[in-house]
Parts: structure tokens; sequence; C-alpha cells
């Protein structure tokens, strides 16, 4: 009896086995439906999904102008749009360079913080007016990191305070697309002149972070690296792609 039981449970057996092989093989071949990773930093940008489809208030490409030959200090050419600032913070921040290929897909033209001895600040102001951050306000950038470094955001606000959010990006060693929301961020005033993180002045002794801050007038948005570069290597860095701001634009007071 166990033998006749044996022989008939055995076909059954195998054909689950079977069933359970062929079924994950048929859906990665069949229909297109799975999409494969984006082979350059550029088409991962094209690619990544957006949350909103309204345009960019500020948008920052970087540019090599013809004065430029090498890996150089970033200056204001470096900037497309002539209609954007930038402005920069800390000692070293004079110590970021550019870096890559204009038009190359594998090494696109960027911005590198290997060689700042210090923590910096780069942000940028628009021209013709300030920008509205609050409700749907966002940044999306393209990054890539070495180490522990972390890309964080930076804001000016009216009254002339940087304050510098808890959102970090990193990716590691590819460079990646990256969006989020400025309403989700926390945010700590940052010392513009050594970009270190500082006490809210008139808050208790534990008071560190800035409390609902007006984002409805603010005059610069960028990025921030707050520990020290390693050097030419791969020891530790960002770089630093396109960076896009959206919300509002409003006048100036």
């Amino acid at each position: 009896m166990l033998r006749i039981i044996t022989r008939r449970l055995i076909p059954g057996f195998l054909f689950v086995l079977a069933l359970a092989y062929l079924l994950p093989l048929s859906a990665q071949q069949g229909g297109g439906q799975q999409r494969t990773a984006p082979e350059t930093p550029r088409q991962a940008l094209a690619e990544a999904p957006r949350a909103s489809n309204a345009p960019p208030i500020l948008k920052v490409v970087w540019v090599r102008p013809p004065e430029q030959t090498a890996q150089v200090p970033v200056i204001q050419t470096n900037i497309a749009d002539p209609n954007i600032e930038l402005k920069q913070y800390g000692a070293a921040a004079k110590d970021l360079l550019t870096s890559g290929t204009p038009g190359s897909e594998s090494t696109p033209f960027t911005v590198w913080s290997g060689t700042c001895t210090g923590p910096f600040a780069i942000t940028f102001r628009l021209k013709n007016g300030a920008m509205d951050l609050t409700g749907l306000g966002r940044i999306r950038w393209m990054v890539k990191t070495s180490g522990f470094h972390e890309v964080r955001p930076v804001l000016k606000l009216a009254d002339g305070t940087l304050i510098v959010g808890d959102h970090t990006d990193a990716s590691v060693p590819m460079f990646a697309n990256r969006e989020f929301a400025l309403a989700d961020v926390r945010w700590i005033k940052l010392d513009p002149e050594r970009v270190v993180t500082v006490s809210t002045p008139g808050g208790t002794a534990n008071q560190i972070w800035v409390n609902n801050p007006d984002l409805s007038k603010v005059e610069e948005a960028g990025f921030a690296d707050l520990m020290p570069g390693s050097g030419h290597g791969t020891g530790g860095y960002i770089h630093l792609g396109g960076i896009e701001i959206y919300g509002k634009v409003v006048p100036r007071s």
C-alpha cells in the first residue's frame, strides 16, 4: 500500500516543482513588463518618475565656458542660466571643482568636493524674484558620493538666516537622481562663515531646530557638504549634477 501511494505522489510533486521554476522565468521573459536599470546618469535623470509635471522655477545646468580647459574652481559662468546667481559659504567653497566632460554619458560634467578642506555650502539666487517653497516646494538633483559624505539642502530666508536640512542623499558608486519635498525637512541654523550648525537664538539650551521657518520668500536655495573632502581619489567626496527647484516665483519685499 505504501509503495502505491508513493508512486502516485511523486509525479504530482515533480509537477509542482516544475511549475514553481517555470513561472518566474516566464515573467522575466514575457511582454517587456520589467524595466531594466538606466544605463547612464543622463538616462536615469530623464527616466526617473516625477512627483509633479510643473516646470522648475530654478534649474542649474553646469557648463564649461571657453576659458576653462581642465578641472578648475567653480565660477559664475559654470551655470548655463545667466538669471541664476552663484553664492558660496565657507572658506572651503572656493575649492569646489568642476569635474567630468561636457556631453559625456559615463562621466557627465558636474561639480566635485574632494579637494574642499572643510564644510561648505553653495546656493543659487534668482535675479527676478524670491522663491515660495511652501506647500509643494521640492528639490530634485543628481548625486554621486563616496565615503560617508551626504548632500543636504540649504536655504537662505528673507531675513538672511541660513538653514540646513536633515534630509540627506548619497549614492555610491553611481550617479542617481533624487527628489524630495521641503515640507518633510527639519532645519537647523547654519553659520555662514564656518558652515556649522548652531543653536537657535532665544531658544532653550536644547533648542537646535528652527521651528516653522518661513519658506514663502526664500532668497537662495542650494546644497551643503558638512564634511571635508579627502583629496583626489575615492576616499570621500560628493559629485553634484543638475539641480531643479520647484515652487513659485514671488516678488521680493
